[in-house]
């Protein structure tokens, strides 16, 4: 059976705001739907993503700002880092990890840069949204067998 991740919820603590953010990010507005004052939904999606994002009022009863880990995937992590940058969205350089694998929660083990092979699956920069949700940029231009 084939299952399809399509929807993630995102905790934020003041929607407009949010919104206001992710459609400057270049996202697409899919819904805006307000049903009381306890209750409103809002979808966005990444260019390219079967994947979209919802947040809003009465949507999660997680702690707004945090989510963590996040992964947007990009065929190039410099050029995704410019083009937010550009966007007025604070972008930290491209690193990748000492350990030349997946990178580590935090910022422990980031090198500076790239990997030095451009490596698929190996560089990445990492952003947040206003209330502190963390969005990883991940390279991936060529996917592992069988993805």
């Amino acid at each position: 059976m084939d299952m399809k991740l399509e929807v993630v919820v995102v905790p934020v603590a003041d929607v407009d705001r949010a919104k206001d953010f992710y459609t400057g990010l270049g996202w697409r507005l899919d819904a805006d739907v307000t049903t009381g004052e306890d209750f409103r939904v809002i979808q966005v999606t990444p260019p390219g993503s079967p994947c979209s994002v919802i947040f809003g009022t009465g949507v999660s009863a997680t702690e707004p700002g945090s989510a963590r880990g996040l992964h947007l995937i990009v065929e190039d992590a410099v050029a995704a880092r410019e083009e937010l940058v550009g966007r007025g969205v604070e972008v930290s350089e491209v690193f990748h990890d000492a350990g030349g694998v997946f990178h580590r929660a935090g910022t422990e083990g980031r090198v500076a840069g790239p990997d030095a092979e451009r490596r698929s699956y190996c560089s990445f920069a990492s952003f947040s949204d206003p209330d502190g949700n963390e969005w990883v940029f991940q390279e991936i231009t060529e996917r592992l067998p069988g993805r």
